[in-house]
């Protein structure tokens, strides 16, 4: 009866420290588990914050481009009332041509040069 006793002890101790051991695992184990879960939810932060800046640069380059359209529409208003007003301008000066929406050069006007004769100590830039 006392080997029988001392053997339940025998197991009951080793039955303990194998239960110690697994409960050891298991709290190591609990804390990789958080650290994964804390590394996890940060990452998440990370890219709702980096969503969030990269959205209000998407709205600024839209607002941008939306208030760049404004302005060329209105400069293309203000260029039309111009033309209206060099049509005008022209037609109450009885002008040849009325002017037409395209810019056109004026011909230029050769003159002969008159040739001058180079001096002593003077340069020659041709």
């Amino acid at each position: 009866m006392k080997k029988e006793h001392k053997d339940t002890q025998v197991a009951l101790v080793a039955s303990h420290k194998v239960i110690a051991g697994l409960t050891e695992i298991g709290l190591s184990m609990s804390k990789k588990i958080e650290n994964m879960k804390a590394k996890n939810q940060k990452a998440i932060e990370i890219h709702v914050v980096f969503h969030q800046k990269f959205q209000a640069r998407i709205q600024e380059s839209e607002d941008s481009m939306q208030a760049q359209h404004l302005i060329i529409e209105a400069l293309v208003v203000e260029k039309d009332s111009l033309l209206q007003t060099i049509q005008g301008l022209q037609e109450a000066n009885d002008a040849l041509a009325p002017f037409d929406d395209e810019w056109e050069e004026e011909p230029e006007e050769h003159q002969e040069e008159e040739e001058i004769p180079i001096g002593e100590g003077q340069i020659d830039d041709e």
